[in-house]
């Protein structure tokens, strides 16, 4: 019985929502409680002033108002403070005992004072009695049990004495005291459970709010995730842009946006599968990730690229430190499991406010940057110029004549000889498209096929070209070879295809002396729509070339997947074939590929005599190059054929 008392007593420090509350709402009735109680104590100590013994009337009183003070004080110092659970728990059970004591001290101070007085007086002590308690029940109730303390405290005496006093009227107002105090506890009890149930509501519903909350921010947070390597995605690399730009716009200080690509990655993902690849793109992303901080931000982009935001006054030169730092982790050989991969990456930077002044045309301006690199300085960096902005301009404009010019008169076809050395024979041309523009003049073939293929005419160019170098081939004498190059677009574009099938059986040159030469990067875009396409060409006795070999990524894992008819050794090992041993011994692996899988080897730019006799020893016999002739005129490929005999290859 008495732990069930005690635990009844006690305060429930299991909830500490609850007990947080309760000592709020409690907090707020302080004032309240000790105004009430001090006025109607000083109201009661004047009406015994004079008749009762100064000890009762002013002395134990002062003591009381004293006790008083100390608590309003207290109160008044820690009114605003974040009280801890611990403390509250302490400060709530303190208040039941204080409740106690209290209503014991006031209880026995007016009961003593009953004697005094006449019969005014001993109804003022009633009343003082039910009046205070009353108020103070009121102002305690959201602490159940310290309201229920003083309760019986104070009933149970006020009880016994008025009703032993034989007054009827004191036993009256006894006996109606335990009425109304009952229905107070009644009240008590409810209102308490409907606090109770409010707080357990408020914890449910802050419980919901916080799962909630939870469950947005966790979204909010895969939305702006890449789930694969951790890293933010594009969606928050926009955002962390935007952000960043209006800030560096309105402080007037620099910034820069990079996009990175991994050079190689497509032939791994293809070589080892889905698996390797997407533990490769984690490891790439754990390495970028090294050089975030505060003033640099890094997001997976989407595939293999990453973008980079680089906050800071960085000029150029640090600028392209940074990114070669960058390229150069990423060249690392990465360990996947037994499997050794490795891949370049290459770097496009645009500078705010040189490069643009938005967003947008940043990241357009680093994409370009981007690009160059790949096109230049593969596995490097390069950082967006005035140049570039010139090359963008001309481009633009090349872009725009495109669309207006007369490509069946402006474009037109050089050919350049391959000879075999062993024979000095011709044995065919590779034709070479040129477009002469009346605003533009002479226009790169780079230039203007990036043109046509970002417009999306690539396909058209590609049938005026072939049916010109056709019209040509035809006059050759039998068995001269022709070699055409396709584009990236063209070996995937299966209508351009047949196309050119139509347009050659049309002009009557045998396909079995036509190669289509093709890039390792080109095939590599789609190689499985590329091989479907190309085995299209060959079931008509055409010939596939692999141009530029040994610039790729994948060079050998591709040879033995198409029917080749010819290699070409790509010109970049031929520069400085004599001093660089590296080169010669390149050169000698490929001739013996060539020569084991029954595939035509051909050397192009060749320039100088040392250069051919170093191929020669080498094992090379057919070779191409300005040392043999440069691009030239139909008309002009006639008469060299007339000096010389066409042996069919």
């Amino acid at each position: 019985m008495l732990q069930k008392m005690r635990a009844f007593l006690a305060v429930d420090a299991k909830n500490p929502e609850l007990i947080q509350a309760q000592l709020a709402a409690f907090s707020k009735q302080v004032p309240l409680l000790y105004f009430t109680l001090l006025t109607n104590t000083i109201a009661l100590s004047l009406t015994h002033y004079n008749s009762a013994p100064l000890l009762l009337s002013f002395y134990l009183p002062c003591i009381l108002y004293v006790g008083c003070l100390v608590r309003i004080w207290f109160w008044w110092r820690t009114r605003r403070r974040v009280v801890p659970h611990e403390k509250a728990v302490r400060q709530l059970q303190g208040t039941i005992y204080l409740a106690g004591v209290l209503g014991f001290c006031f209880t026995a101070w007016a009961l003593a004072l009953f004697p005094y007085g006449g019969a005014y007086a001993k109804g003022h002590v009633a009343f003082y009695m039910a009046n205070t308690v009353i108020g103070c029940i009121f102002c305690l109730m959201h602490v159940r049990a310290a309201a229920l303390v003083l309760t019986a405290v104070v009933l149970v005496p006020f009880t016994l004495f008025f009703a032993t006093t034989g007054n009827a009227v004191f036993v009256a107002i006894a006996l109606n005291m335990m009425l109304v105090v009952g229905a107070m506890v009644y009240i008590l009890f409810s209102q308490y459970r409907d606090f109770n149930d409010l707080i357990g509501s408020q914890k449910a519903l802050i419980a919901k709010q916080k799962e909630t909350q939870s469950l947005s921010d966790e979204n909010r947070r895969l939305a702006n995730l890449d789930s694969l390597t951790d890293l933010p995605n594009r969606r928050s690399f926009q955002f962390e842009l935007d952000t960043r730009l209006a800030a560096a716009t309105r402080q007037k200080r620099p910034l820069a946006v990079g996009i990175i690509d991994l050079d190689g990655f497509k032939p791994v993902n293809d070589a080892f599968g889905h698996a390797v690849g997407d533990r490769l793109l984690m490891a790439a992303a754990r390495r970028l990730g090294q050089f975030t901080s505060e003033h640099i931000f890094a997001a997976r982009l989407g595939g293999d690229e990453f973008g980079l935001i680089v906050e800071g006054d960085l000029d150029e030169k640090a600028l392209a430190q940074l990114g070669d730092a960058v390229c150069t982790e990423l060249q690392r050989p990465y360990h996947l499991n037994g499997i050794t991969a490795k891949v370049s990456g290459s770097l496009g930077f645009a500078q705010f406010p040189t490069a643009g002044d938005n967003a947008a045309h940043l990241f357009e301006q680093a994409d370009f940057a981007l690009y160059h690199a790949k096109q230049h300085a593969r596995g490097g960096t390069v950082v967006f110029s005035q140049e570039h902005e010139r090359e963008i301009m001309h481009q633009s404009r090349v872009d725009q004549e495109l669309k207006s010019a007369d490509l069946a008169r402006e474009l037109h076809i050089l050919f350049q000889p391959f000879i075999d050395t062993d024979t000095q024979q011709v044995l065919g041309f590779e034709a070479l498209a040129r477009w002469d523009n009346a605003m533009l003049g002479r226009v790169s073939p780079d230039v203007f096929i990036r043109s046509a293929e970002r417009s999306g005419m690539m396909g058209r160019m590609t049938a005026i070209l072939f049916t010109k170098a056709l019209q040509t081939a035809v006059q050759w004498p039998r068995g001269t070879r022709l070699s055409f190059n396709l584009s990236a677009r063209d070996i995937v574009a299966r209508p351009t295809l047949e196309t050119l099938l139509a347009v050659l059986e049309e002009s009557g040159f045998d396909p079995h002396f036509l190669d289509v030469e093709v890039t390792e990067t080109s095939v590599m875009t789609n190689f499985e729509v590329a091989r479907c396409n190309l085995n299209l060409l060959i079931e008509r006795g055409i010939g596939i070339a692999l141009d530029d070999f040994g610039t790729g990524h994948s060079s050998l894992g591709y040879v033995h997947r198409l029917p080749l008819r010819k290699i070409k050794i790509d010109r970049s090992f031929i520069t400085d074939i004599g001093t660089d041993g590296l080169s010669q011994n390149i050169v000698k692996t490929i001739v013996d590929l060539c020569r084991n899988i029954g595939c035509v080897c051909v050397v192009e730019g060749m320039e100088t005599l040392e250069q051919v006799t170093i191929l020669r020893r080498l094992g090379c016999s057919i070779m191409q190059g300005f040392y043999f002739g440069r691009p030239m005129h139909a008309a002009q490929t006639l008469d060299l054929l007339d000096t010389k005999t066409a042996i069919a290859g």
